[in-house]
């Protein structure tokens, strides 16, 4: 079993190096500041890099702001402030995010104000243009502001936004278009192949269903006169700025330095790499985007002759009250003020292990506390308090090696001579620490955190039972009367017991980064003779304040 979050033999590229892992969030809008809705995304994102790089992998994480839409100069025309400081404020609150949520990303790109960022984005725009699909026609739709995003009568409830629930503007100006309908049995082809894998499949279909009842060719540019001058401008022709989600798309290629070229060093190593059979390309968003990315997107890389993403992962909604976490919609839960009031590691674990992978979820402040006291406070605090306070009251803080001159510890397995073999509860709680990175990985691989959670619960659900089971105290009071056999018993519990809780330590890490440092500075190393500290609280016990309910939710 591992001790230490240290990492696996990574599987590799047919060159002999380490897979690489690119993983991006969607980049939110930032009229207002972020709400849990994105903290998902964002915690989902980050336990997946988390993951890779605790197997070796070669990892890099991106995430960013959308600061050119037009729903973003509307906000700040409401507020009486210049677009560019009511973006950056805002861009500001979300890239604070990477300490409210302990995140770790590589790479945070604004599409306002990074340099990579334009020079990238007319690179994609000229690469379309010479494949002949883009073209300039006058245009009159229904669209969404909220959503950026133009929708045919039949797709609104009861004529508004389904996502919104505002009424669309009709539009009437002349664009530049992206023959979409050229790629509409590529994309089938390419999904049929699985060489864009979308999860869940319930997804899958639904795009599979979407392109299969024909594609329009969409507008990808605004007036300059529509946008208030804000946003990209198309490059030869100054009345019009890039759509938002040309721009937007686009970030996943300019944050890697694809302005200056497809030969650009981390353009090369990420998206085009030469082990790129080895390598894998992942978007991480919610449902409402979807068809940006996994209809959209692809035909604008085939268009530009550029790699694909290998997967995009897709998340459904989080509610309050049954309503969506919106900032339009002004449901809103404040992520900064949960973690001030409950910890980091009590809202990303709810996140990971409460939300499905598939239906959308309800949140409330008695659900996180109960999650929390029931796993963390509960579960492997409990278990990781025990184990070390009978080290220390048995052996004196120090984990006792077997008869057989081994110690149970990291990469130690069950041999002919160990005790262990005797124990056969042991020797099955073993078997299940030693098992868990592979059912995490076959977990995560489908996008199911979830599922991964759960593997993690079942191993200390396990290793409580072989505590009841075992009776250590019996064991100790047995030896202290005389019973040698008992005392050799006990080293095998203690030892088996400790090296557990450093295997449910090393995986948590991806999940609950602080939490399970301190697990893993509780159980220790794993080295021979090593004393423990001494016992003490990993997580404590939570409780919902009413008169702070009010002020997070």
């Amino acid at each position: 079993m591992s001790a230490r979050p240290t990492p696996r033999t990574p599987l590799a590229t047919p060159a002999g190096r380490p897979r690489r892992f690119y993983v991006t969030t969607s980049i939110p809008y930032v009229n207002a500041d972020p709400h849990l809705g994105f903290a998902l995304e964002l915690v989902q994102a980050d336990v997946l890099a988390r993951h890779r790089r605790l197997r070796g992998d070669q990892v890099r994480f991106q995430s960013g702001t959308d600061d050119n839409a037009l729903k973003n100069v509307q906000a700040a025309e409401r507020a009486g402030v210049p677009t560019q400081d009511f973006v950056d404020a805002h861009a500001a609150a979300f890239e604070r995010q990477r300490e409210v949520l302990d995140l770790s990303y590589d790479d945070f790109l604004r599409t306002s104000r990074d340099p990579r960022h334009r020079p990238g984005a007319e690179r994609l725009w000229r690469a379309c243009a010479d494949a002949g699909d883009l073209y300039r026609k006058h245009y009159e739709g229904l669209y969404c502001v909220g959503c950026e995003q133009f929708y045919a009568e039949d797709e609104l409830a009861d004529g508004l936004c389904p996502q919104h629930e505002t009424r669309p503007q009709l539009v009437s100006e002349e664009n530049w278009f992206f023959r979409l309908s050229r790629y509409q049995q590529q994309l089938l082809d390419l999904y049929a192949s699985g060489r864009l894998r979308i999860e869940p499949g319930v997804r899958a279909n639904e795009v599979r269903a979407f392109v299969e009842a024909g594609l329009e060719d969409f507008s990808i540019s605004r007036s300059v006169a529509r946008a208030r001058g804000w946003g990209v401008p198309v490059p030869g022709d100054p009345g019009q700025v890039m759509y938002v989600w040309w721009d937007a798309l686009g970030n996943y290629l300019t944050g890697l330095d694809y302005g200056d070229g497809p030969d650009a060093p981390a353009f090369r190593t990420w998206w085009r790499g030469e082990d790129a059979a080895g390598s894998r390309r992942v978007h991480v968003i919610g449902k409402d985007i979807l068809r940006f990315h996994a209809i959209y997107w692809p035909a604008m890389l085939l268009s530009a002759g550029l790699p694909l993403p290998t997967e995009i992962l897709v998340h459904d909604f989080l509610t309050a009250n049954g309503r969506k976490l919106s900032k339009s919609l002004g449901t809103v839960v404040d992520p900064v003020k949960l973690t001030e009031e409950y910890g980091t590691d009590a809202l990303r674990w709810w996140l990971t292990a409460r939300v499905p992978k598939v239906g959308d979820t309800d949140f409330t402040l008695d659900r996180l506390v109960d999650v929390a006291n029931q796993d963390l406070a509960g579960g492997i605090g409990n278990l990781t308090q025990r184990v070390v306070s009978m080290v220390h009251r048995y052996r004196a803080g120090v984990v006792p090696a077997d008869p057989g001159g081994s110690v149970v510890r990291e990469d130690s397995a069950v041999g002919e001579d160990s005790a262990v073999r005797e124990d056969s509860a042991g020797a099955a709680l073993v078997a299940e620490a030693d098992g868990l990175p592979d059912r995490i990985d076959e977990a995560l691989a489908a996008f199911d955190l979830r599922a991964a959670t759960r593997a993690v619960r079942a191993v200390i659900a396990q290793a409580n039972r072989y505590v009841e089971d075992t009776t250590p105290w019996a064991l100790a009071r047995a030896e202290r009367a005389g019973d040698r056999d008992a005392g050799r018993r006990l080293d095998v519990v203690l030892g088996v017991l400790t090296a557990t809780v450093r295997a449910i330590g090393a995986e948590l890490g991806p999940f609950v980064p602080t939490l399970a440092d301190r697990v893993l500075a509780q159980v220790g190393s794993g080295a021979l003779d090593e004393r423990l500290p001494d016992p003490e609280a990993v997580f404590p016990r939570l409780e919902v304040r009413p008169e702070t309910a009010e002020s997070v939710v």
